[in-house]
């Protein structure tokens, strides 16, 4: 197939997206008529706000989110006969820690284009502003929300931290924050360094790289709240 599938950024917080945006792609919506996304509202608005407001209703919305059936997103390699497709995360890089990877796969299989374009990343971001390895690291994705499995999981990212020198990021739905933390203090050497990146590129970000040693002393619940975290651990 000739037609392509374009992986769209979007931005991590409610600034203009131009932000933090190339130029490129807005160009390039405006000639896309066909949209995989994540969330359908927090779509529509980025493209309204991107130049499509008063055009929205004539596009193409199909859903694949983390409740999306393999049939169903199968069945939107039929989508591609159209013409190109743009897929786009809630917020950030399509397919990083994002289901829409499912699709990028499939277009692999199928032969079709995959065209990446460049933008904000919160996982790279908070990498590079916590100061721990930016040479060897890895993004383990969310960690088990029951207490016991995620203390034992976080037994063992510190100490593959610690054998191989190695930034080990996660993240955690926004409401388990604090429950994280919790788990983060009580496990972890007095030694390793913790980085919370929270809400990065909002006007309320907060970045902070500690020893767990100094975390014990300084932590409070309100540093992160219930908003978007990505931790970042180096034994």
């Amino acid at each position: 197939m000739e037609n392509k599938l374009y992986l769209i950024p979007t931005p991590l917080s409610d600034e203009n997206p131009s932000e933090v945006l190339p130029e490129s792609i807005f160009s390039l919506i405006k000639k896309v008529k066909i949209f995989v996304v994540e969330e359908l509202r927090t779509a529509r608005r980025f493209l309204s706000r991107a130049g499509l407001k008063g055009s929205i209703d004539s596009l193409e919305f199909y859903t694949l989110n983390e409740h999306t059936q393999q049939a169903e997103i199968e069945s939107y390699m039929e989508l591609f006969k159209k013409g190109d497709v743009a897929l786009l995360s809630e917020a950030g890089l399509p397919a990083v820690a994002d289901p829409g990877a499912k699709l990028v796969a499939l277009c692999h299989k199928k032969g079709i284009v995959v065209k990446p374009f460049s933008g904000p990343s919160s996982l790279m971001m908070a990498l590079m502003s916590s100061g721990l390895n930016g040479q060897s690291f890895a993004f383990c994705g969310y960690l088990p929300a029951k207490s016991p499995e995620r203390r034992k999981k976080i037994k063992e990212i510190e100490s593959i931290s610690a054998k191989a020198a190695q930034t080990q990021l996660f993240i955690e739905t926004p409401y388990r924050n604090d429950a994280l933390m919790a788990d983060l203090l009580a496990v972890c050497n007095p030694g390793t360094k913790l980085c919370l990146s929270c809400n990065i590129t909002a006007g309320d970000e907060f970045i902070k790289t500690m020893t767990v040693r100094e975390w014990k002393r300084h932590y409070e619940a309100s540093l992160l709240g219930k908003r978007p975290c990505v931790f970042a651990l180096l034994a």
